[in-house]
């Protein structure tokens, strides 16, 4: 990009890359620097307070006033409406409270000029970049999904999840894990091509349901995956050994969620783009679930409904998203041949995902509930809903309710997430 395009992340678009202006009508306000005011005495894993308790819905869309409303909203919605007719969205106030902190901005405005498709392609990786979305303004679909994959969620994490499956047999618990998560991407002073080839791990201990529990996996992922493979690893409590896992991506199915999800659904999308044709699509405005901040403080039985999330607990406010939609490459293979990816213009997450099957049939919708985290400062994915249209089941992941919060690190020791680490921490 040349050097007097990306002069506009100085102006006219935000250090992300996002507009810095608000709507005509105000709806969506200005962006002002977002919302970076960490609660007196806060201590990591606490709750992270909700800064917009006290705000009441500006209005409430249900099956009644859906056709009002349907421009704002993503096919998958709609169906959720067909489906459910007793579903809700609840909108309130748009707050534009993503923030970064400078020293992505400026790795951004680097990338802006530096950051280039790998050699193989950019379906494959991206070089030239670290430390901050590569594209901040992006002209193909291709770099708005690396941006999501390349998005800001700090340098490294701790957290225990919970996975549930909600099936007209009721909630199961599929899975509680420890989670540890770096991203070398950005690490401090992390330079293109030095934080070594992967810019993410993460590795997961089980612990429950009792049957699963002391497994673990840990996963690598690349940032080139034509030269760098995905890398993987198992540990069984009953061989009381490390082994190199199949590959943690694309559409095997994700174990903790009772197969019902595959691993390019976590994070909405994850892993690597290279099985699909990605075509930008434009950008608009929608009602997307965003300063969730409250859902993760109740418990799960009052966040689970039998068919649906609980309206009253989730919060929708408007706000511009890129839309990208994938369809699948030729040669290539994958048990979701089109989906479509909403992606926040603040954050560069997908807060939605639609999914259709080899039929035609629009197959899954998936949401994320995005958080606010001042203390980093960042907005971030958090406790995400699958919903399988055809098999009437839904899947939260990510979820930390009635468990600490989120805790933000700094980078683990890499041996902490090596195979080594990971049969030491299995063991624990």
């Amino acid at each position: 990009m040349p050097a007097d395009t990306a002069e506009a992340l100085k102006g006219r678009l935000t250090p992300m890359g996002a507009e810095r202006a608000g709507t005509p009508d105000g709806a969506i306000p200005a962006w002002d620097g977002g919302f970076v005011a960490t609660a007196p005495g806060y201590r990591q894993g606490d709750p992270r307070p909700d800064p917009f308790a006290a705000e009441k819905p500006l209005f409430e869309i249900t099956a009644a006033n859906l056709s009002a409303h349907a421009e704002r909203l993503p096919e998958g919605v709609k169906a959720v409406f067909a489906k459910f007719p007793d579903y809700r969205m609840r909108i309130y106030p748009t707050h534009r409270s993503a923030a970064a902190p400078q020293a992505v901005y400026d790795n951004i405005f680097r990338n802006a000029t530096n950051a280039r498709p790998v050699p193989e392609g950019l379906a494959f990786g991206v070089d030239g970049a670290a430390g901050g979305i590569p594209f901040p303004i992006p002209q193909t679909g291709l770099e708005v999904v690396w941006n999501h994959l390349l998005a800001f969620w700090g340098t490294a994490r701790e957290a225990r999840l919970s996975t549930y499956v909600v099936s007209k047999a009721g909630i199961d618990l599929t899975a509680t894990y420890r989670e540890v998560a770096d991203f070398p991407y950005y690490y401090p002073g992390a330079e293109p091509g030095s934080f070594g080839p992967y810019y993410f791990k993460t590795s997961h201990v089980e612990e429950a349901p009792a049957a699963r529990y002391g497994e673990a996996y840990l996963a690598w992922q690349p940032i080139n995956i034509a030269r760098t493979k995905f890398s993987a690893w198992r540990y069984l409590p009953g061989e009381r050994r490390v082994r190199r896992g199949p590959s943690l991506s694309y559409d095997t199915p994700d174990s903790e969620a009772a197969g019902f999800v595959t691993l390019d659904e976590y994070y909405m999308f994850f892993g690597g783009p290279d099985r699909y044709d990605w075509k930008l699509m434009g950008k608009r405005e929608m009602y997307v679930p965003y300063n969730n901040n409250a859902l993760p403080t109740r418990p799960v039985k009052d966040v689970l409904g039998p068919t649906h999330a609980n309206p009253d607990l989730l919060r929708y406010e408007l706000h511009r998203v890129w839309v990208v939609e994938a369809t699948l490459a030729k040669g290539k293979q994958h048990v979701a041949p089109r989906r479509r990816l909403y992606i926040d213009e603040d954050t560069w997450f997908v807060v939605y995902s639609e999914s259709w099957d080899d039929e035609g049939h629009l197959w899954k919708f998936a949401h994320s509930s995005m958080y606010l985290m001042p203390d980093l400062p960042a907005v971030v994915p958090a406790g995400q809903f699958v919903y399988d249209l055809i098999a009437s089941v839904y899947v939260y992941s990510f979820a930390f309710n009635e468990m600490p919060a989120i805790r933000i690190t700094a980078p683990h020791p890499a041996t902490s997430l090596s195979p080594e680490g990971l049969a030491a921490e299995a063991r624990r």
